[in-house]
C-alpha cells in the first residue's frame, strides 16, 4: 500500500554509530552451537583489540555452552561477511575491518554440540 506523507519526511536513524559514544555494536555467532537463539550482541569500544574482545566479553558470553571449556581460541576459524577471516588479535576491531553492526561468525572444528544431539 502506498503511503503519502503530509509533509517532508526526514528519517534520522537513532542506531548509527554517532549515538554510541565511541563504541560500536558487534554481533558474533558460534556456528553449530544453538544454545544461543541468535547472534550475541556486544557494545564495544572501536579501538578495543580483537584479542581483548575474545578473551573478555566473547568468552563470557559463550561460557554457558557445554563446549566452552574446551574452546581453544587459537584453533577457531573466523568468518566475516560470510568469507574466511584471519583476525590479528593484537589489532583493534577497526583495524581488523570490523565496523558498526558487523557480524563475525566462528567455527570450532571438533566442537559441535548441536551435532551431538542430532
Amino acid at each position: 500500500m502506498a503511503v503519502t506523507a503530509l509533509k517532508e519526511y526526514i528519517g534520522v536513524p537513532r542506531d548509527s554509530i554517532e549515538h554510541f559514544g565511541g563504541k560500536q555494536i558487534v554481533y558474533a555467532s558460534w556456528d553449530h552451537h544453538l544454545l544461543f537463539a541468535s547472534s550475541l550482541m556486544m557494545c564495544l569500544p572501536i579501538d578495543m583489540p580483537f584479542g581483548e574482545m575474545v578473551n573478555g566479553p566473547l568468552t563470557a558470553l559463550v561460557a554457558p555452552d557445554p563446549d566452552s571449556a574446551a574452546l581453544d581460541w587459537k584453533k577457531v576459524e573466523w568468518m566475516k561477511d560470510n568469507k574466511p577471516f584471519t583476525p590479528d588479535f593484537s589489532k583493534s576491531l577497526a583495524e581488523n575491518g570490523i565496523g558498526h553492526k558487523d557480524q563475525i561468525r566462528f567455527h570450532t572444528p571438533g566442537l559441535n554440540s548441536l551435532l551431538k544431539v542430532a
